[in-house]
């Protein structure tokens, strides 16, 4: 009952802000009719204000996203305080509010102000990976891929990259792009260790195998 009663109050609150800012025409008023009782369908349908309220599993799911993400991305990016930083920042806030998908579309229109950068297309990346509960999707490789092409000197790129592929399970595609990124690492970067580490913790070596020299016979 209670339900209807807050129902009937938002339509007086409809009618009343249409009556006080604007005409009620003969057309605007059939078609808040019609949404009104459309919604007063759906409600009588399907509401039940009596059941407990309870998330959804997929949303539960979509939810989990690493809080240190934010942080080493911070790390390594570029840009801290541009536009395309900022961006980011509401990108993450919806991650850990579970909302991927308008993470996505956040990214997305980001990118339309500024497209080549690497941040924003790393960030586009990471939340296609977190749309696809941890896949690492065909969409989500071109958008790492196409972020290193635009900055080659940029880790990461190919950090997030391996990252996403190392939690998908594919620890050896991951440990060839960690590889790769500790090749061309600069002296003193403050993320070798860090990325070595990483390595480790997935099995794989810091050099390619085949890199590695045999120890000499006695």
């Amino acid at each position: 009952m209670s339900g209807w009663l807050i129902f009937l109050a938002l339509a007086a609150v409809v009618f009343a802000l249409m009556w006080r800012f604007g005409k009620v025409t003969g057309s605007s008023r059939d078609l808040t009719l019609a949404a009104l009782f459309l919604a007063a369908a759906g409600y009588a349908w399907q509401g039940n204000p009596s059941l407990a309220s309870a998330p959804r599993a997929g949303e539960q799911k979509q939810g989990i996203v690493d809080p240190g993400d934010a942080d080493l991305r911070r790390s390594l990016n570029q840009s801290q305080f541009g536009g395309d930083a900022q961006w980011l920042d509401y990108s993450d806030a919806l991650l850990r509010m579970g909302n991927p998908r308008l993470a996505v579309i956040a990214i997305k229109s980001g990118l339309k102000e500024h497209p080549r950068s690497a941040d924003l297309w790393t960030g586009l990346g990471n939340a296609l990976v977190a749309q696809g509960e941890g896949l690492v999707s065909p969409a989500a490789a071109f958008a790492y891929e196409h972020a290193a092409a635009l900055d080659p000197n940029h880790p990461g790129p190919p950090f997030f990259y391996g990252l996403m592929l190392a939690r998908s399970g594919n620890t050896k595609a991951a440990g060839d792009v960690w590889r790769g990124l500790l090749a061309r690492a600069p002296d003193g970067a403050t993320w070798k260790a860090d990325l070595e580490q990483r390595l480790a913790a997935i099995g794989e070596q810091p050099v390619a195998p085949a890199a590695v020299t045999a120890p000499a016979s006695p």
